[in-house]
């Protein structure tokens, strides 16, 4: 029998890291494992954190059980491709140990170093003018600064900064090296040129360059297994590691979008909607990032960030399975009588609310039951996403079909609901683990470069990433209509409330 061609696609997430093993002639998964974890507990208000040897671990023990379900020889592992939570700092000593725990995608702790940032860059039209995005909370910019200015001794030993998959990439190579798709959502570089911003970066330090890792293209290798790494795997030190990714650059290889006019939307802890642009999509209201992607082109993308922590949280308080929670909502008609959910359980970014909260609206006897409560978190979750996906709207994309993935995408009556408010034909893929897929795929493409093999991305997703047709979802004309006037309730109302969230943030801190 012939030897197979074996690649890796890891997702370290927020909640969990994933391994997949994928045939690189066949495009089939072979194999799959997991290794769940939570965040650091008994932080201050609005503060997310995890410590990088919990991905570390979580990715060796994963791969591990992966390599092993698929009996995979040695020889038979080509490459090795990472997917990672956007937007994390991960600082280096000067011995390439980590200083301090990372600081995740997640954290609103850093809204006034944001607001410190772009006032020395002259305001937020000058910031998007030299980087094309905002400096929001949950990028990396602000973070660096917060800890310059919250623990200094820890800043002066800050040799080297990493996102979570490239600090990944340096336990697998020993390198230190950063892609354009996951640097673009630090708010350190210059997404229309591909080049650290100076004036971002000595608005924070400006020794700030000497820092960050040399800069390389989405279809360059990070480098090799380096030998501790390969002995602990039980692999060769000859397997390619891909430059890798931020998770959604990966969702968008994993799911197909790698040419213009696709649109991919993950419904996991957070919610992202994003498209394949051939040149930059600046937003001057910089609601939308203007991210590159991790195939040499570029991805504007929203981000919320509520999804499934928010149905999560009103599922576990009914005591309900994921079964029970969406039969519930299924037996509810659009629109939950009425009941609307501000899913901002842990602030918002899109529209930028960090201090905001969960809020009920429309909560009487009528829409008091379990299922409606179901429902709303569904409906709440899918209108945020909305949001964002109007203003992509305005800014030319202009989505035919809508790929989703994550979480909530394996749930019938939410892609229903997906697709009554967006409007368009909602579709899953056949494999639904987007990011550690488009890793793989990703490692494929990078190794056959490197083999001389004339490849293009979009050939090779073309090839390989298929559409469940099984589970295709089209808009209903009379719901789409109900859920537009509740799209306009509830973007109203959350901009209304934005400083009762900041007067409440302020009574909290108090008691």
């Amino acid at each position: 029998m012939a030897s197979r061609q074996l690649f890796i696609g890891i997702d370290s997430g927020t909640q969990s890291t994933k391994a997949l093993v994928v045939d690189g002639k066949s495009g089939k998964v072979l194999a799959e494992a997991s290794k769940a974890y939570g965040l650091i507990k008994g932080l201050g208000p609005g503060a997310k954190e995890q410590h990088p040897h919990t991905w570390r671990d979580a990715a060796r023990r994963s791969m591990s059980q992966a390599l092993k379900a698929c009996k995979a020889k040695s020889e038979e592992v080509k490459g090795i491709g990472v997917s990672g939570q956007q937007h994390g700092f991960v600082p280096l000593d000067g011995k390439g140990e980590v200083i301090r725990p990372a600081k995740l995608w997640c954290d609103t702790s850093t809204a006034k170093e944001c607001e410190e940032i772009m006032q020395r860059m002259g305001g937020i039209k000058a910031t998007i003018k030299a980087i094309g995005n905002a400096v929001l909370p949950g990028f990396t910019a602000s973070k660096i600064l917060w800890l310059k200015k919250n623990e200094p001794k820890h800043y002066r030993q800050l040799r080297t900064i990493l996102l979570p998959h490239d600090y990944l990439n340096h336990w697998l190579t020993g390198r230190a090296v950063m892609e354009y798709g996951d640097a673009s959502g630090t708010a350190l570089l210059d997404v229309r040129k591909r080049t650290w911003s100076s004036k971002v970066l000595e608005a924070i330090d400006p020794l700030l360059e000497r820092r960050l890792p040399e800069l390389i293209g989405s279809d360059q290798p990070a480098g090799y297994l380096q030998a501790s790494t390969a002995r602990q795997l039980g692999l060769s030190d000859k397997v390619l590691v891909s430059a890798g990714g931020g998770d959604n650059m990966m969702g968008a290889i994993g799911t197909g979008n790698t040419r213009p006019g696709m649109v991919t939307a993950s419904f996991g802890t957070s919610g992202t909607i994003y498209a394949c642009s051939g040149k930059p999509v600046v937003d001057p209201q910089g609601e939308i990032a203007a991210f590159c992607d991790s195939t040499n082109q570029w991805l504007p993308l929203l981000c919320t960030m509520n999804v499934t922590v928010a149905t999560e949280l009103v599922r576990h308080e009914l005591g309900w399975s994921h079964d029970q929670f969406a039969r519930a909502a299924a037996r509810v008609p659009a629109g939950a009588d009425g009941l609307l959910l501000l899913p901002y359980l842990e602030g918002e970014r899109t529209p930028n609310l960090p201090e905001a909260t969960g809020v009920w609206l429309g909560y009487r006897s009528l829409s008091a039951s379990a299922g409606h409560r179901a429902r709303a978190a569904m409906e709440g979750v899918t209108l945020g996403m909305n949001y964002g996906l109007n203003r992509l709207r305005q800014l030319g994309v202009k989505p035919t079909q809508i790929r989703v993935t994550g979480g909530g995408a394996k749930s019938r009556v939410w892609r229903q609901i997906m697709a009554d408010i967006f409007q368009t034909e909602v579709v899953t893929l056949k494999v639904s683990e987007g990011a550690a897929y488009g890793a793989a795929l990703q490692s494929l493409w990078c190794w056959q470069q490197q083999q001389g093999e004339a490849c293009s991305i979009d050939a090779l997703t073309d090839r390989f990433v298929k559409v469940d047709r099984a589970a295709v979802a089209k808009p209903n004309t009379r719901n789409a209509a109900r859920y537009q006037d509740l799209q306009a309730l509830q973007d109203q109302t959350a901009l209304a409330l934005s400083k009762v969230f900041s007067r409440h943030r302020a009574i909290t801190e108090q008691g």
